[in-house]
């Protein structure tokens, strides 16, 4: 690639530290903000970058998420692998990459999402949080009442 068309492909400025969420399913940068708990504001720089080409997705489309100065902890990448199953998490140290990690899926996954039976004690006034099983990509089982959530799982993300 020819450092001009290179350069026209750039869309958001290079970070110093901080983490690039990559190849977030199209439509899923403002669920992973909200995951993180950056979509009411932050006093972090945050980009971006919705739907652009992608050649890996099947879609043909990603998304990314630019975040300087902070370094994702495990548990805000198993939230995000949550909605975001093919991302890669990029944390970025003087312009470098200096780690380059596949998001997984975790075994069971705990105050994340809220479970859509009205009826389990996770919902009651209990001292109880939130916890499911994951089966699968995008299928999660509730340890209470063993209610199933199969798709939309960014509608049940508390």
């Amino acid at each position: 690639m020819m450092h001009n068309e290179r350069k026209a492909e750039l869309r958001v400025r290079s970070i110093k530290n901080g983490t690039v969420i990559d190849h977030i399913t199209a439509g899923n940068a403002l669920n992973v903000l909200k995951i993180l708990g950056i979509a009411g504001g932050t006093k972090a720089i945050v980009s971006v970058v919705m739907n652009v080409p992608s050649k890996r997705s099947a879609s043909g489309r990603k998304d990314i998420v630019k975040i300087e100065d902070r370094e994702l902890i495990p548990e805000e990448v198993d939230k995000i692998a949550l909605i975001a199953p093919q991302a890669t998490i990029n944390i970025i140290r003087d312009y470098e990459v200096a780690q380059k990690n596949p998001v997984v899926w975790p075994d069971v996954i705990s105050y994340i999402v809220k479970c859509p039976n009205l009826n389990c004690i996770s919902n009651s006034n209990e001292p109880v949080f939130s916890k499911f099983k994951v089966l699968d990509s995008f299928v999660l089982r509730c340890v209470y009442c063993e209610s199933i959530i199969d798709k939309d799982i960014a509608a049940y993300l508390i």
